[in-house]
């Protein structure tokens, strides 16, 4: 289904729909069935750039149709040929000789309450209190052309329901929320820490070193450089550092619509694309921490850098 005013397409289409008494003025509440199917086929002729139609999209509006199959007599006279199983438009006329006033080509359906097909068959007993009823399917086909290209016949997919910034308020509130307990718990700790950290940077006795306990010893160790190995952690932070960049990048990107997920291979080859630019921020992490290090082959580790996550792959 499209909303028209809204030009926005819903997945599927609902197969009927219930009816509140306080609306339909009944003494219980009414379910109504979706029998006809209004089928809209857009296509697009370019004789300059292909040859013949293409299909640009598929559009489907139900509507709840009480088909009229006759008289009394007509009815009496269809049941007893298919025992009210199932309803056939041929078997229709064999009845009467001729088709239903409801179902041809100078009648269109349109949802009118009027006409709603009820699934208890009378609008005066509860569906609960009926074992059966009868009803038809029906369908009609209407061809539209458009101006739409064959390359943007997604795109109305892509366009968000109007509920949709209720989403985004959401996640905007949830960040706020993540924030401000970050920061309450970024103070915290700083409050609590401060003074010992202030003790640990003064100078020390070789008593009051004894007198540590627990994660006080290790306060000292934590910006100590890494005695082995500090190239390979180099090389992983300033590939992480760089597949992140990339990736962010590309889902910023994405955000201001400059990506089409449409389009094979565009996603993909933007990654690709971006990945390479951002290897001045993983070189740049990389080298960063080496000389936090006191490493000298900076030059190794420059094209280890460059040819590790690659070489991986």
């Amino acid at each position: 289904m499209r909303s028209k005013e809204l030009n926005y397409a819903m997945r599927g289409f609902p197969i009927g729909f219930k009816a509140h008494k306080a609306s339909t003025g009944l003494e219980h509440d009414e379910y109504y069935f979706f029998n006809h199917l209004k089928f809209t086929i857009t296509y697009r002729e370019e004789p300059n750039e292909f040859e013949g139609v293409r299909i640009i999209g598929f559009d489907v509006h139900p509507v709840s149709i009480r088909h009229d199959f006759g008289t009394v007599e007509d009815e009496q006279k269809f049941d007893q040929l298919h025992g009210g199983a199932e309803v056939d438009q041929r078997a229709i006329e064999k009845v009467h000789g001729e088709p239903i006033s409801t179902c041809n080509q100078d009648f269109a359906p349109r949802n009118d309450p009027e006409t709603y097909l009820s699934l208890s068959g009378d609008v005066n007993k509860p569906m609960m209190n009926v074992k059966s009823t009868k009803f038809m399917y029906s369908y009609e086909v209407h061809w539209q052309e458009t101006d739409i290209p064959w390359s943007d016949r997604w795109d109305v997919y892509l366009l968000g329901s109007p509920d949709d910034e209720i989403h985004y308020f959401a996640i905007i509130n949830s960040l706020m929320i993540v924030v401000f307990l970050t920061g309450a718990v970024a103070v915290i700790m700083i409050r609590t820490l401060k003074k010992d950290i202030t003790g640990y940077n003064e100078l020390q006795t070789i008593e009051e070193a004894q007198e540590e306990t627990g994660w006080k010893l290790v306060h000292g160790d934590v910006f100590r450089p890494p005695q082995s190995y500090p190239m390979l952690l180099c090389v992983l932070v300033g590939s992480g550092a760089q597949i992140g960049s990339a990736f962010f990048a590309t889902l910023f990107a994405s955000m201001l619509r400059m990506l089409n997920p449409i389009k094979k291979g565009q996603a993909l080859t933007a990654v690709v694309v971006l990945y390479v630019f951002c290897g001045v921020i993983g070189g740049y992490v990389s080298a960063r921490l080496y000389k936090f290090c006191d490493a000298k082959a900076w030059k190794r580790n420059t094209i280890a850098t460059a040819l590790a996550f690659p070489a991986v792959i």
